[in-house]
């Protein structure tokens, strides 16, 4: 019986991992840390960034998931929330996402980084009309 509760050891080095542009918007890249793997998907984290000059769709959408942590690295984005209005989120902010908050992305520096961390490691996510 493992020590570490269905968790392995994982270590993830930015000169070593690729950013990919197959993910949930396509005016960002992803690089993904490990951690779905070493959860067995319980958990999922990746750094997302910007592709300079692409701006956001800003649809309005929900995810199905129980955690969702976003952590500015550096940069700025503009996030909209239901019931919460517009934030601005620039290096060091963070913001705790409640489970099925409506919510989108309005718009982001081209130099944009943020760690993403949620649970599960993948989720579905909807659109989601104005209110």
């Amino acid at each position: 019986m493992s020590l570490w509760k269905n968790q392995a050891f994982a270590i993830s080095h930015a000169d070593s991992g690729a950013f990919q542009s197959e993910g949930l918007r396509p005016f960002f890249e992803y690089r993904q840390l490990g951690i779905s793997e070493a959860t067995k998907g319980a958990y999922g984290a990746h750094v997302i960034r910007a592709v300079p000059g692409m701006e956001s769709s800003g649809t309005w959408h929900s995810h199905d998931l129980d955690f969702q942590m976003v952590y500015v690295i550096k940069g700025w984005v503009v996030f909209e929330y239901q019931g919460q209005g517009e934030h601005v989120l620039r290096a060091c902010s963070c913001v705790l996402q409640p489970p099925g908050i409506v919510h989108r992305e309005i718009r982001h520096s081209d130099d944009l980084e943020l760690i993403e961390i949620t649970s599960p490691a993948t989720f579905t996510t909807q659109e989601e009309d104005a209110r």
